[in-house]
């Protein structure tokens, strides 16, 4: 089936010949009527599908048709995102899909001037795409209103929990009309999730482009057993043996990003650190740096490498397991995209036992462990770790993934 098929205009078409596309993916071909439609929509969709495209086309061919009479312009369309990095991607998008349309749209997020924000607020957009504290803080200031607002998109919507903004969420919803389209798109189905869908959607669309918590069938998942301390050493020597080109390595705190990248340069490993203690700047200039190929590999903590765009990447790193189970999906995902092969290497040491069981649970798989020759962990150094799971090892974990929700490196 073509684009044709579901009713787009042609100047949206044109668009898509030119970016090479010829049929839509399956999330875009379930979602993009349906939305046309006016319908909610609560859709299961891994990073690599299409999820953009699947509810930006139709979108701006909704707004196309409105704008078409309705001067001066009028905020209708809101895409709230967990991370700075996604909204400029999805932004990005939104800009290149409706280049020959007459739509508007600007990106909101924290750590750039908010005057400069409200000035492009003030000469009007269609759509805004932001960041839930820096778009309360613009309603706060007045820069702008949600009274008209039509269509809600939530764009991975577990992430946006996961990082804790449901107090935000909750405040804006409270500027919003009750009678709105409501997008909710999540790689991840939690309770909590399916809680929020009950709030926000009125007898929505379900789909699911992939199976709820599941991983792509077409990223090879190798789990490597190894003393913690020659992690960065098995790093280096995968990237130079396999003279890998672009490696996206991910790890829980900012301190040990800073500690890998360091080890990793000095094994003769181009590599730069990507966290929220860079500046906007130079975070953006890491960014671009790592998709022009100039450096192999990217070191970054989980929020940071949101929004991470790279078609072709083959390899990704897990240097520890995340204290969230979910996160593992979001992290593998950033390879075997847009149906490319990726491989996703997690270094696994005994203290993360528990973590690996929860995962395990997750996944309903197993993720056996072995052993790269030359690396073989040195089971007299540490004592094994008993695989319990006592309400006090539970407590312990939730513990922490409140500390990784609360405090997460970005």
């Amino acid at each position: 089936m073509s684009f044709s098929s579901l009713l787009l205009s042609d100047t949206l078409l044109s668009v898509l010949t030119q970016k090479g596309y010829i049929e839509p993916t399956p999330i875009q071909l379930a979602a993009i009527p349906a939305i046309l439609a006016g319908q909610d929509l609560m859709a299961s969709a891994q990073t690599g599908t299409g999820k953009t495209a699947a509810f930006t086309l139709p979108l701006l061919q909704k707004l196309t048709e409105q704008t078409e009479a309705c001067q001066p312009k009028v905020l209708r369309v809101l895409v709230l995102v967990p991370t700075r990095e996604l909204a400029l991607q999805v932004n990005k998008s939104i800009a290149e899909y409706g280049a020959n349309t007459a739509v508007k749209s600007t990106v909101i997020y924290g750590g750039v001037s908010i005057d400069a924000q409200a000035q492009k607020l003030a000469d009007g957009v269609d759509i805004v795409v932001a960041t839930p504290g820096r778009l309360l803080d613009h309603l706060r200031r007045g820069s702008l209103s949600l009274s008209a607002i039509d269509t809600l998109v939530f764009d991975e919507a577990d992430r946006m929990l996961d990082m804790g903004f449901m107090d935000e969420i909750n405040a804006i919803l409270k500027q919003l009309p009750p009678q709105r389209q409501t997008l909710l798109f999540s790689a991840t189905f939690s309770k909590v999730i399916f809680e929020l869908s009950k709030r926000l959607l009125q007898q929505p669309i379900r789909i699911e482009a992939n199976q709820a918590n599941s991983t792509a069938d077409n990223v090879e998942q190798i789990v490597y057993a190894v003393d913690s301390d020659r992690k960065p050493e098995l790093i280096s020597h995968l990237i130079n043996k396999g003279q890998w080109q672009q490696v996206l390595i991910f790890s829980r705190k900012k301190q040990t990003v800073d500690t890998i990248t360091q080890k990793l340069i000095a094994a003769g490993v181009e590599a730069k650190a990507l966290h929220g203690d860079l500046s906007q700047g130079a975070r953006e200039h890491v960014l671009d740096d790592f998709k022009m190929g100039k450096i192999k590999a990217l070191v970054a903590t989980d929020v940071a490498a949101r929004g991470l765009d790279i078609i072709a990447l083959d390899y990704v790193i897990n240097y520890e397991l995340p204290f969230i189970a979910e996160d593992y999906i979001h992290r593998i995902g950033r390879t075997g995209r847009a149906g490319n092969k990726g491989k996703a290497i997690t270094l696994y040491s005994e203290d993360d036992a528990l973590l690996l069981e929860e995962l395990e649970s997750l996944l309903d798989k197993r993720l056996p462990q072995q052993w790269l020759a030359g690396f073989e962990p040195d089971l007299t150094k540490v004592e094994p770790v008993a695989r319990k799971n006592s309400k006090s090892a539970q407590r312990q974990r939730a513990k922490k993934r409140a500390l990784a929700g609360s405090k997460r490196g970005r």
